[in-house]
């Protein structure tokens, strides 16, 4: 197999809970839906079904100030998470948390934690592993005029590209990061979930105008896992040509 190499991992962040702030590692195995128990856990609307069914910071953007870590496994399937408020405060996956969690909704909320065995993309939104480049955030703030925070972008992976280097060659390709290898399935469609700074909270409507208007709402590309394995910052990234 004849692979050249692209770029970089400096960066690897898990959401163990959907919409909450997650984790930075510095490694990580992969399962076949993408990080292990990335988004395994999530609240939800029962009286919904699909991805409607899914609470979000979309809905309640106040989720983005709950920092959420897993922290020992619970069984062959499950694994335990650790969450911390706004305030300080310390939560378990329990009744307690989601009575803290309904306090900002009038709809009725509950948990769902996903069996991490299963063969679906847990609590992800449309691809294993969500990818963002130096060279698109780059790009970014020349348009927006000022610097910005790329854990907006909720990307698992964060990688510098070597020059020369086009994230749109990349789609429909293979990459080789650690010993895993993933499949750039296309761009990711943004949404108002960019708009909340995740340590403010505030919104700033304008950013994702700007992505509309010059990226067609696309920033970031969704990768399937094609080989798990295990993957580290500093890994070199290769194209398999």
């Amino acid at each position: 197999m004849y692979t050249t190499q692209i770029g970089k991992l400096i960066e690897i962040n898990r959401y163990p809970v959907k919409s909450f702030s997650g984790e930075t590692l510095d490694t990580v195995q992969l399962a076949a839906y993408g990080l292990l128990g990335d988004r395994g856990h999530a609240f939800v609307n029962k009286e919904k079904t699909g991805w409607d069914r899914y609470i979000t910071a979309r809905k309640i953007p106040a989720m983005i100030g709950y920092h959420a870590q897993l922290v020992s496994s619970q069984g062959e399937h499950k694994l335990t998470v650790s969450i911390k408020s706004p305030k300080g405060v310390n939560y378990n996956w329990d009744e307690q948390l989601r009575q803290e969690i309904q306090q900002y909704s009038k709809t009725s909320i509950a948990m769902e934690q996903f069996d991490l065995n299963a063969n679906n993309l847990l609590g992800v939104d449309d691809a294993s592993i969500l990818i963002i480049t130096d060279r698109s955030i780059e790009r970014l703030q020349e348009l927006y005029g000022k610097r910005l925070d790329h854990r907006r972008f909720r990307a698992n992976f964060y990688i510098t590209l070597e020059e020369g280097i086009n994230e749109d060659e990349l789609i429909g390709r293979r990459l080789i990061i650690g010993d895993s290898e993933l499949t750039i399935k296309y761009p990711c469609e943004r949404c108002t979930m960019i708009t909340i700074d995740p340590d403010t909270l505030e919104k700033d409507v304008t950013l994702l105008k700007l992505i509309n208007e010059n990226m067609n709402l696309k920033f970031g590309l969704y990768a399937d896992v094609t080989k798990v394995g295990t993957v580290t910052i500093n890994d070199q990234v290769y194209l398999v040509n």
